[in-house]
């Protein structure tokens, strides 16, 4: 079967697609009777399955520059899949009181906000006004990082995950909205100019 046309296929594009393959797998792992694993060892899977995927978050991104094989459709993919697995992984902890209600409503409406006003900006022919930034990236580590520490959920060599994550979800929050309105600050003239 052919490819539609502008949506190319390369080891850079795989990874992303593997990175939304295992969302399912790190939420279905919680579905898994307590029989089968133990609720640590769903833990241990989730976070693996996590870090993994973050991983090919960086590894994507810079294979693709290596070898040349940037494309605007690994452009699209590569943030839409960093913002499903979050969101997902969110949930699962939302689903285990891990994560306050009010952090997973920032970080995810603020995906929302800002994919919407992406989409809106390049309608007016202004994306550039509301590229990534260093700040976005930012954001986006601290948030990998602490949904990490938050899905393992239990001390490592005496330290305690649970509590780490929690301040570092917090801080991701802060700088989700910090970059939110950073971007819409970025916007601002133009929806002046435009809208």
């Amino acid at each position: 079967m052919n490819r539609p046309p502008g949506m190319p296929f390369n080891f850079p594009i795989f990874l992303t697609w593997l990175r939304i393959a295992v969302i399912p797998l790190l939420v279905g792992i919680y579905y898994v009777p307590d029989t089968i694993f133990s609720l640590h060892e769903k833990n241990l899977i989730a976070t693996l399955l996590f870090v993994a995927a973050a991983f090919t978050d960086w590894l994507d991104g810079y294979l693709a520059r290596k070898w040349g094989q940037s494309s605007n459709f690994g452009a699209f993919l590569d943030p839409v899949a960093d913002k499903l697995i979050v969101a997902a992984a969110l949930l699962v902890l939302l689903n285990f009181d891990r994560v306050q209600v009010w952090v997973a409503i920032i970080i995810i409406g603020r995906e929302i906000t800002i994919s919407a006003l992406r989409e809106w900006m390049a309608l007016m022919g202004a994306s550039a006004s509301v590229a990534v930034h260093f700040l976005g990236k930012v954001k986006t580590t601290m948030q990998l990082i602490a949904v990490s520490f938050l899905l393992y959920d239990e001390p490592v060599l005496g330290v305690p995950c649970r509590q780490i994550g929690h301040v570092l979800i917090i801080i991701a929050a802060l700088l989700t909205l910090w970059s939110m309105f950073y971007y819409l600050q970025k916007a601002k003239q133009v929806i002046i100019e435009k809208g």
